[in-house]
C-alpha cells in the first residue's frame, strides 16, 4: 500500500498531462478554442505586414538558391606568427622559438553533464541494489523521511482516485486510448525506477538505504538533470584601518657579472666550510689516526727525498740533451760582430713550452732576482673576444728547459706577476676577474698563500699589472695593483688576509657627465701599466688606454704631481731606468716608443717602430740601451749612445702570420733576454757583444765607478737634445759720470 501511493504521488504532473493531451483530441483536429483565436491574430498581424527588399537587391534563380556553397572552417588561426626568434645567450646566437599552440579558449566552464556514453554513465545506468549501512545521523535522517511520506501518503492516494473519475467520465477514442495505455505503461516504468532511491522504513535499531542504480527512462538525450538550490549570501562586511606608512629610502647600485658570480663563489666556499666543520666534528682522534698520521710524514719526507732526486737526474739528462745549447750560452761570442759597423745580433737558445698552457699568451714575465736562471711566467689571454680558458703560474729554469719547476692553474687567466725583491719565494699575480693573489713556492700546496675573492676586496676589471713594495715598518710585505677599473691599491699581507687600501682614482680630465639620477659623474681612465720611481718610493707613474701617463704620490691620494699626454692609443708598459731615476720610457699601441724626462712635458725621444709595440725595457747593464718587442714578429734593439735614429738590432723571433710576441725581459745578470709569444711559448736569446758594450773609463782623470760612468754617459747624450737653458743677459755698466 505505501508504495502505491508513492507511485501516485511522484507521477501527478504525468496524469495531468495525459488528460491535457484527451482534451486537445476532443475536437477532431487537435486544436482548442483559444488556440484558434490566437492563429487568427496571428494572421491578421503577418498580412498586415509588407515585405520591404531594396532596390538593389540581388535577385537570384531557383537553381542558384539551391546550390550549396561550401565553406571549411579549419583550427588554425591565420593571425599567428610562424617566424618568431628568440635570442639565446648559451648559444650566443638568434633561434627559432617554438610554434605558438593555434588552440584561442573563448569560454570554459565546468558543468555537471554527463554523456550517456561514458564510463561514470554507464556505471549509473547499471542494474544493481547496494544496501549501505547508516550512521547515527542517517538514521535520523530516514525516520524524519518516513514520516513525512506517512504523512503524504492520504493526500496523493485522494488526489489520484479524483483524477482517475475524471479521466474516466471523458469520451475518448479508441485509438486514443491506446496511445493512453503506451504512455500509462512507459509512466509505470519511471514509477518503478523512481522507487530505487526512496527509504525503507525499518526498525530504529537498524537502518539501512536500498539504492538501485537500474536503467533508467532518459528524460533527454544527453541524460542530465539539473538542480537547483536557492541560498543565503553572505553579509560582507568592509574593514578599514589606517597605520603610520614605514619609512623609505631610494637605493640603487651597479651589478656586474662580476659580482654576481663573486657573490655565488662566496656562498658556496661558506657551505664547502660549514661541511668541512660537519666532518671534523664526526670525526674522533684516535690512537689509530695518529699512527697513520706519523707513516704518511714518514712517507712525505721519502717522497720529497725522491721528487728531489729525480729532478737532479732530470737536470742531468737535459743538460747532455742540450749540451750545444747550453755551451753556446756560457761561452759562444759571436766572431761577426767585429765586422759589422756597429750592429749586433740575437742567438737562439732555448724555447720553453708547458703543454697544458699552448692555447694561453704569455702575459707576463718576471726574471727572480735571488736567482739568476730562474723566472716566473704568466699565462692568460688578451682576446676577450673569445672565451677565457684556465690560466696558469709557472716557474722555468734555464738549467731545465724541458719541464717547469713550479705550476699552478687557476679558473681565469693570469695577466701580470712579480716576484718580491727580497722574499723570493712570494709571487703575486693579478688575473683576469679582478682577484690578485699571493703564492708560496715553497709550500708543496699549489694555492694561493692570499687572495681577494670577495664583492668589496678586489677590482672590478682586468688586473694589468702588480709591483711589489717596500715593506712596512711593521715588517709587513705590501705590494700594488693597477687595474681596468681605474682604481691603484696597496695590498698588505696581513696575519689572515688582504688589507686593501685605495691609493688613487685615475679620474679623466675632461667635464663629468649627468648620470641617471641626474647628479654629476666625473668619468675614470683604465689604469694598463705601473712603475715606481727607483730611488723614491712615494712616486710611480700610472699608463692608461687613453693614452695619457700620470706622476702620482702614495701620499696624495686626489691630486696629480704631473700629466704627460703621451700616445693616441693604449700604453702597454712603462719602465724607469735603471742607472739615471728621472728617465723613463713608454710604448703604445700607436707604434711609438717615447723616452720621457721628469718636469718635461715633451718627450727626449720619439721612435716609430712601423707596428703596435707589445712592451719595453731599458736594459740593466747600460743606461742608453733598451729592446721593444713588435707585433710583427720583431724584436727591437737600442742603443743611444751608438745610435739615436735607428736600432741596432731588428731581428725576427716568431712568424708575423701565425704568432706575434707579447712581453720582453733582461736577465739582470746574464747577457740573456727572454719573449713570450701568443701561443704560451718562451724564446731565450743571447745577445751578441756588439749589443752589450760597456763604458770603457777615461785613462786619465779620476777612477769612476761603472754606475759613474753609465750616468755620464747618458747626461752627455741628454745634453744634446735638452733645449738650452735661457741666459739673462749682464746688466750694463753705469755711465761715467763728468766731473
Amino acid at each position: 500500500m505505501p508504495l502505491k501511493k508513492i507511485q501516485g504521488m511522484t507521477n501527478s504532473g504525468t496524469v495531468k498531462g495525459s488528460a491535457l493531451k484527451a482534451v486537445k483530441g476532443k475536437g477532431g483536429s487537435g486544436k482548442t478554442a483559444s488556440d484558434l483565436a490566437v492563429a487568427d491574430e496571428l494572421d491578421s498581424w503577418t498580412k498586415s505586414k509588407q515585405l520591404l527588399k531594396p532596390e538593389d537587391q540581388l535577385e537570384l534563380s531557383d537553381q542558384e538558391l539551391k546550390e550549396e556553397i561550401e565553406r571549411v572552417l579549419t583550427a588554425q588561426n591565420p593571425q599567428t606568427p610562424s617566424n618568431i626568434v628568440e635570442f639565446s645567450f648559451k648559444e650566443g646566437c638568434f633561434i627559432p622559438a617554438l610554434p605558438t599552440t593555434q588552440t584561442v579558449l573563448l569560454l570554459d566552464i565546468e558543468g555537471n553533464v554527463l554523456h550517456k556514453d561514458s564510463e561514470e554513465a554507464k556505471f549509473q545506468l547499471g542494474g544493481k541494489f547496494e544496501i549501505r549501512d547508516a550512521d547515527e545521523e542517517e538514521k535520523q535522517q530516514s525516520a524524519e523521511l518516513n514520516a513525512e511520506i506517512l504523512e503524504g501518503d492520504d493526500d496523493v492516494e485522494r488526489e489520484n482516485t479524483e483524477k482517475e473519475h475524471d479521466e474516466e467520465e471523458k469520451p475518448i477514442a479508441k485509438d486514443e486510448k491506446e496511445k493512453q495505455i503506451e504512455e500509462e505503461e512507459g509512466e509505470g516504468e519511471e514509477e518503478a525506477e523512481d522507487e530505487a532511491a526512496v527509504p525503507i522504513k525499518k526498525t530504529p535499531e537498524v537502518s539501512a538505504y536500498f539504492m538501485k542504480v537500474g536503467s533508467k527512462k532518459l528524460t533527454n538525450q544527453f541524460n542530465f538533470c539539473e538542480r537547483g538550490a536557492l541560498t543565503y549570501n553572505n553579509p560582507f562586511r568592509n574593514l578599514e584601518t589606517q597605520t603610520i606608512p614605514p619609512p623609505r629610502a631610494n637605493f640603487s647600485g651597479q651589478v656586474t657579472q662580476w659580482i654576481i658570480y663573486d657573490a655565488y663563489q662566496q656562498d658556496f666556499e661558506a657551505q664547502l666550510r660549514e661541511k668541512e666543520k660537519e666532518r671534523k666534528d664526526k670525526i674522533v682522534p684516535t690512537q689509530k689516526t695518529e699512527v697513520k698520521r706519523k707513516g704518511l710524514q714518514t712517507t712525505s719526507d721519502t717522497t720529497k727525498r725522491t721528487l728531489l732526486a729525480i729532478k737532479i737526474l732530470e737536470r742531468m739528462i737535459n743538460q747532455n740533451t742540450y749540451d750545444e745549447i747550453a755551451q753556446d750560452y756560457r761561452y759562444w761570442e759571436d766572431p761577426s760582430d767585429e765586422y759589422r759597423d756597429e750592429e749586433g745580433t740575437l742567438l737562439p737558445l732555448w724555447k720553453f713550452v708547458y703543454e697544458k698552457t699552448k692555447k694561453n699568451n704569455v702575459t707576463a714575465l718576471g726574471w727572480n732576482p735571488s736567482y739568476y736562471d730562474l723566472f716566473a711566467v704568466a699565462f692568460g689571454c688578451f682576446d676577450f673576444m673569445k672565451p677565457q680558458p684556465e690560466g696558469a703560474v709557472c716557474l722555468f729554469t734555464l738549467k731545465n728547459p724541458s719541464f717547469p719547476d713550479y705550476i699552478c692553474t687557476t679558473e681565469t687567466g693570469v695577466m701580470c706577476v712579480d716576484i718580491h725583491p727580497v722574499h723570493p719565494y712570494l709571487v703575486c699575480t693579478g688575473k683576469y676577474d679582478g682577484n690578485v693573489a699571493v703564492y708560496d713556492v715553497h709550500s708543496p700546496e699549489k694555492m694561493p698563500q692570499y687572495e681577494s675573492n670577495s664583492v668589496a676586496n678586489k677590482h672590478c676589471g682586468v688586473v694589468w699589472q702588480v709591483r711589489w713594495g717596500i715593506d712596512m715598518p711593521d715588517g709587513e710585505a705590501n705590494f700594488f695593483s693597477v687595474s681596468a677599473d681605474g682604481k691603484v691599491y696597496n695590498w698588505v699581507l696581513m696575519q689572515h688576509e688582504l688589507s686593501q687600501t685605495l691609493i688613487i682614482s685615475l679620474f679623466l680630465s675632461c667635464d663629468p657627465i649627468p648620470g641617471p639620477s641626474g647628479a654629476l659623474i666625473p668619468l675614470t681612465g683604465c689604469g694598463t701599466t705601473i712603475a715606481f720611481h727607483p730611488t723614491e718610493q712615494l712616486i710611480f707613474v700610472v699608463g692608461t688606454e687613453e693614452g695619457n701617463i700620470y706622476k702620482c704620490s702614495t701620499a696624495y691620494a686626489s691630486i696629480y704631481l704631473a700629466t704627460y699626454e703621451a700616445h693616441h692609443m693604449p700604453v702597454y708598459k712603462v719602465d724607469y731606468n735603471k742607472f739615471y731615476p728621472d728617465i723613463f720610457i713608454s710604448c703604445s699601441a700607436d707604434w711609438t716608443v717615447k723616452i720621457w724626462e721628469d718636469k718635461r712635458s715633451d718627450p727626449l725621444f720619439v721612435f716609430d717602430l712601423g707596428c703596435a709595440v707589445g712592451d719595453v725595457e731599458w736594459a740593466p747593464y747600460s743606461s742608453t740601451v733598451f729592446a721593444a718587442v713588435t707585433s710583427d714578429g720583431k724584436v727591437h734593439v737600442f742603443d743611444l749612445n751608438v745610435n739615436k735614429y735607428r736600432p741596432i738590432c731588428v731581428q725576427a723571433v716568431v712568424n708575423k702570420k701565425r704568432n706575434k710576441p707579447t712581453r720582453i725581459a733582461f736577465n739582470h745578470k746574464l747577457p740573456v733576454i727572454i719573449v713570450g709569444d701568443e701561443r704560451g711559448c718562451i724564446t731565450a736569446l743571447k745577445l751578441s757583444p756588439n749589443l752589450r758594450k760597456k763604458v770603457k773609463p777615461p785613462k786619465k782623470g779620476p777612477v769612476h765607478t761603472e754606475k759613474e760612468l753609465e750616468l755620464m754617459k747618458l747626461e752627455k747624450l741628454l745634453a744634446l737634445v735638452r733645449e738650452p737653458q735661457a741666459l739673462t743677459p749682464l746688466p750694463d755698466p753705469p755711465a761715467p759720470v763728468d766731473s
